[in-house]
């Protein structure tokens, strides 16, 4: 299984692939900036909670990670498959060199995802093991909190 986490998939839970699928069903996509409930301050700080699941992942503390996801990312996988998955894929990519943000989309519509608030981050990511990759967060407003409803990695 290990061949595929070089050119696709690290683990998909609800919405991973939200970008290009959006585009191709030309939904509506707005900026943060025209959305009034979302200012530039918000979604600065929604990209650097991202940042910090993702480093979660990255320093092996994969439970945390799942704990501090929303609650669609938990009754979708449960904790232990999530250590699992991430425990078979994370460690061969060596450590993070360098993340950096691509994009950051505001949607209220993602395809296979409930009506809601959602951010849909892209960074480009290198590793020690792997030069360029593209990781895409999903943010989504849990009750009053931007909380991690799907990871996907290429």
């Amino acid at each position: 299984m290990k061949k595929s986490f070089y050119t696709y998939l690290l683990f998909i839970v609800l919405v991973g692939q939200v970008s290009c699928k959006s585009n191709q069903k030309n939904e509506k996509v707005e900026s943060a900036q025209s959305i009034p409930n979302v200012s530039t301050e918000a979604k600065a700080e929604v990209v650097n909670d991202a940042k910090e699941w993702l480093g979660l992942i990255y320093d092996n503390n994969y439970s945390q990670s799942w704990d501090n996801a929303a609650s669609l990312f938990q009754k979708a996988v449960t904790k232990e498959q999530w250590t699992q998955q991430l425990s078979g894929i994370v460690p061969p990519l060596g450590k993070v060199i360098s993340r950096e943000v691509i994009s950051a989309e505001y949607h209220t519509e993602l395809p296979g995802a409930p009506d809601g608030e959602y951010i849909v981050i892209q960074f480009k990511t290198s590793f020690e093991n792997k030069n360029e990759s593209i990781e895409t967060v999903t943010q989504m407003k849990d009750g009053d909190q931007w909380k991690v409803s799907g990871y996907f990695i290429k």
